[in-house]
């Protein structure tokens, strides 16, 4: 008994350690652009069946409830909490963020596409639209040399006034990304995710249209990390770990109990 008590704690542990450190990311990235939290979900392992519910007590009568014993829990895995971040302005013309749902989509070394919400963008020394990382914002849009300002519309139409000319020139348009399941995107680090077959294929389409999100300029999405709600949360499993290791101790102080009395 005692050793199955300490092996179903050690359990407890292992979870409450993996829930801390999804906490201790979340509060890391408090300040990332873009940021989304993650939250741990826990699922019990297999149960032990002693007395089936149902078995026979007696020739003429059965258990109710029977007897099952749990073993332990896990990590079931980690969901990410998609809700919008709160917008910064920043009056940057290449700073965009997606009001709504959606990522944008960019071209990262050896030809994949990666995704990211992350809108503050650059532009090359070649003129394209780039991530800070220099990775290409696909479809890929050339700013003119020389261009005086830099318009996107929330259909993600980008203009430039050109030295020379009256009127702004269209130089392409921004497309957001969108999956049938965007919570089965990989996270790679460095604000990026990739498909997954648990995402679905990618669909590409003009903000706005089919529920995708609008851009909205010279603003960035904040990370939507809320330091109460992850402190109390950190408390929290602060405690169940201290409890389980309170567990094992105890078990640990049963099992010498018997070594030496009996």
């Amino acid at each position: 008994m005692g050793s199955s008590a300490m092996h179903i704690a050690r359990t407890g542990l292992d979870a409450q350690d993996m829930r801390m450190r999804v906490i201790s990311n979340n509060l890391a990235n408090v300040n990332t652009t873009a940021f989304k939290r993650d939250r741990a979900s826990f699922q019990t392992l297999a149960y032990q069946t002693v007395t089936a519910p149902g078995a026979a007590s007696t020739a003429e009568t059965k258990y109710a409830t029977g007897i099952n014993l749990g073993t332990g829990v896990r990590i079931q895995g980690t969901a990410r909490i998609d809700t919008q971040g709160s917008f910064q302005n920043t009056g940057n013309a290449l700073d965009m963020a997606l009001d709504g749902d959606g990522y944008f989509q960019v071209q990262m070394p050896g030809g994949q596409l990666g995704y990211t919400r992350a809108g503050n963008f650059s532009r090359s020394a070649e003129g394209l639209l780039v991530t800070s990382d220099g990775y290409q914002v696909m479809p890929g849009i050339t700013i003119p040399e020389g261009a005086t300002s830099i318009t996107v519309g929330t259909d993600g139409t980008v203009s430039a006034q050109i030295p020379g000319q009256t009127e702004a020139s269209q130089i392409g348009q921004i497309q957001v990304a969108a999956f049938p399941n965007s919570a089965g995107l990989q996270a790679i680090g460095d604000n990026y995710q990739i498909e997954t077959a648990a995402s679905g294929a990618v669909n590409l389409g003009a903000p706005g249209e089919a529920g995708r999100a609008k851009i909205r300029q010279g603003s960035l999405e904040a990370s939507n990390v809320n330091v109460v709600e992850e402190l109390v949360d950190m408390i929290e499993t602060q405690r169940a770990y201290e409890v389980n290791s309170k567990m094992i101790s105890a078990s640990d102080e049963m099992l010498k109990y018997i070594n030496q009395n009996i």
